[in-house]
């Protein structure tokens, strides 16, 4: 099989095909011909050593991936022929850069009829990390008032459906750019961070899902009701701020995203009532990775990258 991998840390240029042996399923894993590979920015800071996840190369980046069941190892979750979709393994390598993985069987889901291999590729790390924010830790609930900062990226645009699904009103901060796109899943309202100060035109917010970090975090707290609950999924080790959260009364939460079948799950079936769609601005072929990942580097994505094999 062929795998994408890297020898040294730097730019996209450090991506390389080589061949690789197929890797050999544990008990409870299936193997899993590759369709589609989802790309996220997190994978881009790991290729340049910005963010020391996995350790030092050689490595192959890479978590989400949509495709068929080619063997099954002592587990009764799939058989042979099933098309599976999921983010295996993360935060460790999965090694999904690849034709062939191996993947707990647990970590992975039925792929919904509705979706392409490519959509179900674009899906769950940002699905996963809207779900588990929102839901899980959020426990955002019908009439509440939801604001998303980062309306129109990966996560920011599956968060904005999840949301809605949820019966909040949702209010979410994009560029000027983006409005009809974030507008077209569902927000209520669209603060252009370009030309507006958020912190000037939205109050009593029940809860902020943060996917931008910086300041937009702290002048977060200035727009929540009281007892109000900011969760990120950029500055979840910041203790420091968390502290500055709780001392004003309100609650502040990190979500680092993992694997989880019943959120997977949760995803699929709001995918099937037709009330949540991925999208993917771009695909490329497995052998043009090092373009998909110069974008990725450009920054400012609408939706997802994917690479398809």
């Amino acid at each position: 099989m062929r795998v994408i991998t890297q020898q040294t840390l730097g730019g996209p240029e450090v991506l390389t095909i080589v061949d690789a042996p197929e890797p050999q399923p544990l008990p409870t894993e299936v193997l899993v011909r590759v369709k589609a590979i989802g790309l996220n920015p997190l994978e881009a800071r790991l290729r340049a050593g910005e963010f020391p996840l996995i350790g030092r190369p050689p490595f192959i980046l890479g978590w989400d991936i949509s495709g068929v069941v080619e063997q099954a190892s002592g587990t009764w979750r799939f058989r042979p022929g099933d098309e599976v979709f999921g983010m295996p393994l993360f935060p460790r390598t999965a090694s999904a850069y690849a034709e062939v993985v191996s993947a707990p069987a647990l970590h992975l889901a039925r792929k919904p009829t509705s979706l392409s291999h490519v959509e179900a590729s674009a899906l769950p790390i940002v699905g996963l990390t809207a779900w588990q924010g929102l839901v899980d830790l959020g426990g955002v609930r019908e009439g509440d008032r939801v604001l998303v900062h980062g309306g129109g990226g990966g996560v920011g645009h599956v968060a904005i459906q999840i949301a809605k699904a949820l019966g909040a009103h949702v209010i979410a901060t994009a560029s000027g750019s983006k409005r009809k796109f974030v507008e077209g899943f569902g927000a209520d309202e669209v603060i252009d961070y370009t030309a507006v100060d958020f912190t000037e035109a939205v109050r009593d917010i029940d809860v902020v899902l943060d996917t931008i970090g910086g300041d937009t975090v702290e002048r977060s707290l200035d727009v929540l009701r009281p007892g109000g609950h900011l969760v990120t999924a950029v500055a979840e080790e910041d203790t420091k701020l968390a502290a500055t959260y709780e001392a004003a009364g309100m609650r502040f939460s990190g979500i680092a995203v993992d694997p989880d079948p019943v959120a997977l799950q949760g995803l699929v079936e709001l995918v099937e009532q037709g009330r949540l769609r991925v999208h993917v601005q771009e695909t490329f072929p497995f052998e043009r990775v090092t373009d998909a990942h110069r974008l990725l580097d450009a920054g400012h994505l609408q939706g997802k990258l994917v690479l398809t094999v």
